[in-house]
């Protein structure tokens, strides 16, 4: 069950970068899809596989667009797409996960650094985006791979 969630925000009502809001961390503003939108980082932490290896998902393998790629993931069975989408939220993409590690390299955030994290854009039948966020590496791994994922929220800013 998808849980109830604020839809959009005031520009004039957004908080400072790494305060609260709509459940987790502001981090970053930012332009999705000729909207300007406001990211914020969920205290969850999931865990699991991105998907099937040798298949490769039609629809997540945007650069930019995290909630696309999730929900195209979702659509193919990935548990840990339904889960972030469960919790109104979905997986980083690569844009959103580097947004994510700047507020980490300015000490907006807390994240772990122990092992690798998920993004949503898949590179390949056979591989897709994680992040390391002890430095910010991009790479390419595994899809079979279980790894951490740390779900965002993307609001409109009207």
């Amino acid at each position: 069950m998808t849980q109830s969630v604020l839809q959009s925000i005031a520009a004039t009502d957004l908080p400072e970068r790494g305060q609260e809001l709509a459940g987790g961390i502001f981090v970053a503003r930012y332009w999705l899809n000729d909207q300007e939108r406001a990211l914020v980082l969920m205290p969850d932490e999931l865990e699991g596989a991105w998907g099937e290896y040798g298949v490769k998902i039609p629809g997540a393998d945007s650069y930019s667009d995290g909630e696309a790629n999730t929900r195209a993931m979702a659509e193919a069975g990935c548990e840990i797409a339904i889960k972030a989408l469960e919790l109104g939220a979905h997986i980083p993409s690569c844009l959103e996960g580097q947004l994510v590690m700047a507020a980490k390299a300015e000490g907006l955030v807390t994240l772990r650094e122990d092992r690798y994290h998920w993004l949503s854009t898949q590179f390949s039948a056979y591989y897709a985006y994680g992040m390391a966020f002890e430095d910010g590496w991009l790479f390419n791994l595994g899809k079979l791979s279980e790894r951490f994922v740390r779900p965002v929220r993307s609001l409109p800013i009207q």
